[in-house]
């Protein structure tokens, strides 16, 4: 199987995510601006795993592009990735409707955790499929933030129960962090073309 497939089907999902996630805010009764105070909780938290989404998105195309065939593996690796970034909506929804208290701060950081942990279980199954001289394996290299990442979430996670506000700042870290662009995948396209 191509990647092309594979890359459409996820490309479908994650529009699907984000859509259910903007569906989640409820517009006001009222036409005063005052009135859009009770949802600013939920459009932060909305912008935040937007954010989340796109990364993962960005990253997943970029990495799909340097891999040459799908196997069952692979396809099961990504269904895994597209389960946890399908829970976003409801923790997403659920940390802005309680006003980013500690058990939705909790749960919001499980799913970045096991988000992560599905990217990386997919990562390795194409540098599996494809061998350890494929394009992807000399792309990630040390993969410093793809390390860290899951730290700071298993960090976070059980700081919500401390003070939420180390949990969200610890998240907004890590979503900073994968805004800086990725150029490792395309350096080694460009390098060996």
């Amino acid at each position: 199987m191509g990647r092309n497939r594979l890359e459409a089907f996820s490309d479908g999902v994650l529009a699907i995510i984000i859509t259910i996630m903007v569906l989640e805010m409820k517009v006001p009764h009222s036409a005063d601006f005052t009135a859009l105070q009770p949802v600013i909780p939920i459009f932060l938290t909305y912008v935040l795993s937007f954010v989340y989404l796109g990364i993962y998105w960005n990253n997943h195309h970029h990495m799909l592009h340097v891999t040459k065939h799908v196997n069952g593996a692979i396809l099961w690796a990504n269904l895994h990735l597209l389960f946890w970034l399908s829970l976003f909506p409801f923790v997403t929804g659920w940390m802005g409707e309680n006003h980013f208290e500690a058990a939705p701060m909790a749960l919001y950081g499980v799913v970045l955790l096991m988000a992560a942990i599905a990217y990386f279980i997919l990562q390795y199954t194409i540098i599996f499929s494809q061998g350890p001289n494929s394009l992807l394996a000399k792309a990630i290299g040390g993969d410093f933030k793809g390390k860290i990442s899951p730290i700071l979430y298993a960090i976070a996670i059980p700081a919500a129960f401390y003070t939420p506000l180390i949990s969200i700042s610890l998240y907004i870290l890590v979503a900073l962090m994968w805004l800086i662009p990725d150029r490792r995948i395309e350096r080694v396209i460009n390098n060996s073309q």
